[in-house]
């Protein structure tokens, strides 16, 4: 973990984590929370929780994280407020700043309830005002509806007179005795108008018809554009309705059925002046309210403005006091309720810069009592906890992936650093991708203040966030490119001229049989004659499927030579005689001396085939090498080496438990044994096997040993082989390459024609970057984390500490968002 206000290279020890301790601190109750604010600045206390048992309700300080949380509850609700009116908070710096809680809590509450007041009224306001907008349609609507039934009707009186003559239109149909002897006679129509949406129109005309076994009379008009419904303030496509009606039951009935399909009902009249009276109306009330609205508007956003400005102040606030409490939590009260007691991991060089922090906090809180710092003794195993900066905390990130380190155990990722890229560049060796690798990183790191800040996706924040490991992977496939000699698989004379020419001047089939030496050779890396030969394959393949078993079994050594440092910095002899050597004795003895072999051959130019001479090294080990042989003496050596190969498997498997055995029944034996010093029982708890501290069971850490035996015999062997991945990968890169530079490339450019060269380079540069700059980049990455993962740090590494995470104010997330 980073260290704020260090810089790029702060001073570190990555080999072994901090040298931690434990300590107490009692802190006087009135200079507390101050005390735990402070040391949330330095951010190099791991509290534990002294009060686990209790329930978070029953603690001390529950009600002031209530407050906190109902704060972040407003401060959520103004962020969203701000989010739908389209304003972000700003970053500068309010000239009144809030300092105190319970100040803030006031002043976020009298702001809340302004603006559910300014929201409420808001609402209210629409409403009415897409209530007003849809009644003025309705009577625009539904007063065409009554004028066209009225000239209609005008139309046929007017065509009944001329035939009939007499009657005007207001003469009654039944004369007015006969209506008043008969009241049954009477009929009474009614109407209900509304608007009701567009989509359920026609279920609405079919209920309505069958409800009343088609006594209505129903007409309806389509509304251009969508109108804003009153009560889900959603835009719907509208139909306005006018049902005739004749009856109370009838009437029921219709009602019901409007407010099942969610229509709208408004009043109407008959009147025709009235109507034109009303329509002038709800226009006038329509401008009042929309004017009512705007000026609503505008002081709502003034408020959430003034909101935005000081937002980040009081979300950061929040969040540290919210912080503070769920710390003090942590802490167990003294019987006299007069002071706190904290317990928590610091690393050992933090212990002054706590102490002032915790002077300085009872001097700004006007306390009479100073807080008591004191180390505490203890066999439990700390946490790890590496300082890092921004170049390396992604190289450690890759090894705590597998697990984090034991406390003070040897590190991988120190080794990580430069072993990782390498590997990767050794299956990715190009110098034209490599270039284009490091042009797209060196893009992230010029600009990395400017995208550190800003929310990336989730590929390119990793990507982002591993920029340094991917540059370094890409200075290092430059190296193994020029060593290769391939530039988008064309080989270039970079260091000097071919050491081969032309036997013949007309020979055009580039061979080695064509082909003889003449000048001195090639200086740095592959001779680029060798490209296009038809011996290339071959010898490329013999290279580099020996050049990765050197690579695995010097990596291999180096993970069992590490343990070795583990043994001795936890003073564990039993793995360094009982682990270590025979490990080292039977990696080297098969596969060390076949990387010898390989050096040998290399060196002296033989033919010997050494396939050969591992198989009969087991199979028959007396029988003569003949050919084979490289140097004299192979034959009594290799029987020497697979002696010792066979020796060292008993040697790992049968003393240790009988030794571990012994130990335990020695300590068991002892009633009572000194304390040791604080950093010694760290030390030495740290890394002895627990086995003293629990039952012990022979049968278990026999059958333990029997399995980690069995596990780095057939590791040898199938680790050196997974080492040939290096190979695999890298001719699989390399014939890629060829094929999208000869297959699209140059048959493109045979063509002599524009439009197909400029296709194929379109093409060749999808190829390059899909296939080789990015799956090829993550496929070696991957093989290359598998590589330290299981082949190197098996070897050593256990993995089974657990991470220090301190309490930081600089560690904070943002709480939902």
């Amino acid at each position: 973990m980073g260290e704020p206000g260090r810089g790029c290279c702060p001073p570190m020890d990555l080999m072994r984590s901090e040298s931690m301790q434990l300590v107490q601190i009692i802190i006087p109750v009135e200079s507390a929370h101050l005390a735990v604010s402070y040391i949330g600045d330095l951010g190099l206390i791991q509290f534990k929780d002294l009060n686990a048992e209790k329930s978070p309700f029953q603690r001390t300080y529950a009600i002031q994280i209530k407050r906190c949380g109902e704060l972040a509850r407003k401060l959520r609700f103004f962020r969203d407020q701000m989010l739908k009116a389209g304003l972000t908070p700003t970053t500068r710096s309010a000239t009144q700043a809030v300092t105190s809680l319970d100040d803030l809590e006031v002043k976020l509450g009298d702001l809340e309830a302004e603006l559910v007041e300014i929201n409420a009224n808001g609402e209210k306001l629409q409403r009415s005002y897409n209530e007003l907008a849809e009644y003025k349609l309705v009577l625009q609507k539904a007063g065409e509806f009554f004028n066209s039934a009225l000239s209609s009707a005008e139309a046929h009186h007017r065509e009944y007179t001329s035939n009939q003559g007499g009657e005007s239109l207001e003469t009654p149909l039944l004369s007015e005795q006969e209506t008043l002897a008969d009241p049954s006679k009477q009929v009474k129509l009614g109407f209900i108008t509304g608007l009701v949406p567009r989509d359920k129109s026609m279920a609405f005309e079919r209920i309505l018809f069958r409800a009343t076994r088609g006594n209505v009379f129903l007409k309806q008009a389509t509304v251009d554009e969508p109108v804003i419904d009153p009560v889900s303030g959603e835009k719907v496509e509208k139909n306005v309705f006018v049902v005739f009606f004749s009856g109370e039951r009838a009437k029921n009935k219709i009602l019901k059925i409007c407010e099942a399909f969610g229509a709208n009902r408004y009043a109407f009249t008959e009147d025709l002046s009235k109507q034109s009276q009303m329509i002038t109306e709800v226009s006038g009330r329509l401008s009042e309210l929309q004017t009512t609205i705007d000026a609503g508007l505008v002081h709502r956003g003034n408020l959430l403005q003034a909101i935005g400005e000081q937002f980040e102040q009081w979300n950061i606030l929040v969040r540290k006091e919210k912080a503070i409490y769920h710390t003090l939590n942590m802490l167990s009260i003294d019987v006299t309720k007069k002071c706190l007691v904290a317990e928590g991991w610091s690393p050992v060089f933090a212990t002054k810069e706590i102490q002032g922090a915790l002077h300085r906090a009872t001097h700004d809180s006007n306390s009479q009592v100073d807080s008591i710092f004191q180390v505490l003794r203890t066999r439990e195993m700390p946490p790890t906890y590496f300082r890092t900066n921004k170049f390396t905390t992604a190289f450690q990130e890759i090894v705590d992936a597998y697990g984090v380190a034991k406390y003070q155990e040897a590190n991988p990722g120190v080794f990580t650093i430069v072993t990782f890229p390498f590997l990767f560049a050794v299956m990715f060796g190009d110098w034209g991708h490599g270039i284009c690798l490091l042009l797209a990183t060196l893009y992230f790191i010029i600009r990395e203040k400017k995208l550190s800040s800003q929310k990336l996706g989730d590929i390119m924040e990793m990507t982002f966030g591993g920029r340094y490991v991917i540059m370094l992977m890409a200075l290092f496939s430059i190296y193994t490119g020029f060593i290769y000699n391939e530039f988008f698989s064309v080989p270039f004379e970079l260091f000097a001229p071919s050491a081969y020419v032309c036997r013949d001047p007309a020979c055009r089939d580039a061979t080695t049989v064509g082909l003889i030496k003449a000048r001195d050779t090639y200086p740095f890396g592959v001779d680029p004659a060798w490209h296009g030969t038809r011996s290339e394959l071959p010898f490329l393949n013999s290279l580099k499927m020996k050049m990765s078993i050197l690579l695995g079994v010097a990596q291999m050594n180096l993970g069992i030579i590490l343990s070795y440092f583990n043994a001795q910095f936890f003073k564990n002899s039993i793995n360094t005689w009982f682990q270590f050597i025979p490990q080292m004795i039977f990696l080297n003895s098969l596969f060390g001396y076949l990387s010898v072999l390989i050096l040998v051959k290399w060196c002296t130019g033989s033919k010997a085939d050494l396939y050969h001479v591992m198989i009969y090294m087991f199979l028959s080990p007396t029988d003569e090498l003949g050919e084979n042989q490289l140097f004299p003496g192979q034959k009594t050596i290799q029987i020497a080496l697979l002696l010792l190969a066979l020796v060292s498997v008993p040697w790992m498997l049968l003393p240790k438990p009988f030794l571990l055995k012994r130990q335990h029944d020695r300590h068991h034996g002892e009633s009572y044994t000194p304390l040791p010093d604080a950093e010694e029982s760290l030390q030495s708890d740290a890394n002895h096997d627990s086995h003293g501290h629990e039952e012990f069971e022979f049968s278990e850490v026999f059958v333990h040993q029997l399995i980690h035996t069995i596990e780095f015999v057939l590791g040898a062997v199938s680790n050196t082989a997974s080492y040939l991945r290096l190979w695999a990968l890298s001719l699989a890169h390399s014939e890629l390459s060829t094929v999208f530079y000869e297959k699209v490339l140059l048959l493109a450019w045979g063509y002599n024609n524009i439009i197909i060269l400029i296709v194929g380079i379109i093409i060749f540069i999808c190829a390059t970057v899909g296939v080789l700059l990015v799956m090829e980049t993550l496929s070696a990455f991957l093989h290359a984390l598998r590589l330290h993962w299981v082949e190197f740090q098996n070897k050593f590494y256990e993995g089974d500490g657990y991470k220090f995470s301190p309490f930081s104010f600089a560690l904070l997330d943002y709480e939902e968002e």
